[in-house]
């Protein structure tokens, strides 16, 4: 199993299209997990509904502390994943294992404005570049995560 860690800042967007993605995409063999340096205490519903709509699953989501994946009892990752500027500059826990680190940066949907349904169209032109990642990732391995 290659557990995945996805970070971003506020863990209410792009990291947990991230994790469901992985999860998704990762046929078993990938176990993905999203968290934020700064965490907003809750999921964009928009995140919520663009998952449901693409027919994973948009339960159980929440948004989390980086700090709970360095604590001793915390599973252990292969790889790490920022997905956001603002988290990939941050200074970083020490990862038990030292995991693999890399940037994939997507601009954040939750700070596009309008109508529902212009946020909801930023939410899945943002879910598209995550799977495009996502996929190109699974194919490569996380030895080759640099070259997505």
């Amino acid at each position: 199993m290659i557990n995945v860690l996805v970070l971003c800042t506020g863990n209410s967007a792009r990291s947990v299209l991230g994790e469901a993605l992985i999860n998704h995409l990762g046929g078993g063999k990938w176990r993905a997990f999203s968290a934020g340096s700064n965490p907003t205490g809750k999921v964009n519903p928009l995140s919520l509904e663009v998952l449901a709509e693409k027919g994973l699953p948009a339960g159980g989501y929440r948004s989390k502390s980086w700090d709970e994946f360095a604590l001793p009892d915390a599973p252990k990752m292969d790889l790490v994943i920022t997905v956001c500027d603002n988290a990939a500059g941050e200074i970083c826990p020490v990862w038990p294992g030292h995991p693999a680190k890399v940037h994939m940066g997507f601009p954040d949907p939750a700070a596009a404005e309008g109508s529902h349904e212009e946020r909801l169209a930023e939410f899945r032109k943002v879910y598209a570049m995550i799977e495009a990642k996502v996929k190109r990732l699974i194919e490569l391995g996380p030895e080759r995560a640099g070259e997505v």
